[in-house]
């Protein structure tokens, strides 16, 4: 007996495609999932491909004008969804997101067979999501500020610079209405997820898919953390130091990516230790777009689970900025480590005809000494060099 009605099941037969977008807590819903296949499958449901989410099917299917071989995980995605018969076949990637209205298309139309498509989009605060997002594309190389950034993706048209892809997956309204011309806004979910009660959207998702309560548990939280504040400077000089020595996007890809931010995101800040925090003139701004995001999901005749009106409410005592403060050296340390783990790695598996990065060839005494020797201020400049001398072996 459930205790509270949100929505109602799909029929039998649905394939179930939860498009993200990023940010909303995709993370902790595709691990729920991931670890509760065998019971999944006790009450009907699949829950598509091997992985924790369908990241590769969205990226094929996202592609424009895809090779064979680029669309092959589309293909034997598609291929399950038959293979589940008249079971519930329920899919989550965030890279859905990215399609395009012509990719939507193509995705609900092969998807479908001779069942229905649903789609469902996760919803929070844009203001919520702006310092979050900025902090992903910092793990992935950015080198502009927080209040840089926002204020090119605020005052300055047409968005777009220096990360194009942020507006195609935020402006909510407008990837609802790709995706309801897809499938139908009949068709079309939307969750708000409600952060006060975590356990809230799980529970949206158990009854969607005719699920009894309690069977999708969060997991323990794992590599997708936000920064705080001093961490989030420390990646950003190490990108820009990274960036002045030419190094190409796929190394420093795997030695911050998958090297430094796992380490780093090892160590536990104190609970005082300041976090990110949108200036006052950035929250306005964002507020007005927010607004003009919920009217649009309003108007879209989409079924809307949760408070749609949180979406757009201005926080009653906007933050106060922190004040700066130097890196901790324990957090310091866990990122050099996972620098020169990486490079360490990366140096066995290059070639010797590999180009290897441009490096001064002067070092100072500070870069000869033990780690828990050396400055924070100078650990940045460190553990790029040390990273470059194992490369170059």
């Amino acid at each position: 007996m459930r205790e509270e009605r949100f929505t109602e099941p799909t029929p039998p037969g649905t394939r179930l495609l939860h498009i993200g977008p990023h940010k909303t807590g995709t993370t902790a819903l595709q691990g729920a999932f991931h670890k509760a296949r065998p019971a999944l499958r006790k009450h009907g449901v699949v829950y598509a491909g091997p992985g924790r989410q369908a990241k590769d099917p969205a990226v094929a299917i996202a592609r424009k004008d895809p090779t064979p071989a680029e669309r092959e995980p589309w293909e034997t995605f598609c291929t399950e969804a038959a293979e589940a018969g008249d079971k519930r076949f329920f899919a989550s990637s965030e890279f859905f997101a990215t399609a395009s209205a012509d990719a939507a298309v193509r995705a609900v139309k092969e998807l479908a067979g001779e069942f229905s498509v649903h789609v469902v989009v996760t919803l929070r605060p844009l203001r919520k999501i702006m310092p979050s997002h900025w902090q992903q594309y910092v793990k992935h190389g950015l080198c502009e500020s927080y209040e840089t950034w926002l204020d090119a993706m605020l005052r300055k048209p047409p968005y777009e610079e220096p990360t194009p892809d942020f507006w195609h997956l935020q402006r909510h309204h407008e990837l609802i209405e790709r995706w309801a011309a897809a499938a139908g806004p009949e068709n079309v979910t939307a969750v708000v997820v409600d952060e006060a009660r975590p356990l809230w959207q799980f529970r949206v998702f158990e009854q969607l898919l005719d699920l009894p309560d309690g069977v999708i548990e969060p997991q323990e939280s794992g590599g997708n953390s936000s920064l705080t504040q001093s961490e989030a400077e420390l990646l950003l000089q190490l990108n820009r130091k990274l960036r002045d020595r030419n190094w190409s996007t796929w190394r420093q890809s795997k030695v911050i990516r998958e090297g430094v931010v796992p380490r780093l995101q090892s160590y536990e800040p104190a609970p005082d230790e300041p976090r990110i925090t949108t200036p006052p003139w950035a929250e306005t701004a964002v507020a007005e777009v927010a607004e003009r995001v919920t009217a649009g999901i309003a108007a879209s005749g989409v079924r809307v689970v949760g408070d749609l009106d949180a979406l757009s409410r201005r926080p009653s005592t906007p933050a106060e900025p922190a004040p700066a403060r130097e890196i901790p050296t324990e957090a310091a340390t866990e990122a050099v480590l996972g620098g020169i783990l990486a490079s360490a790695a990366l140096a066995a598996k290059t070639t010797p005809q590999a180009p290897a990065p441009e490096v001064p060839a002067a070092r100072g005494a500070v870069e000869d000494k033990a780690v828990r020797e050396v400055p924070v201020k100078d650990l940045m400049r460190v553990v790029a060099r040390r990273a470059v001398r194992r490369m170059r072996g």
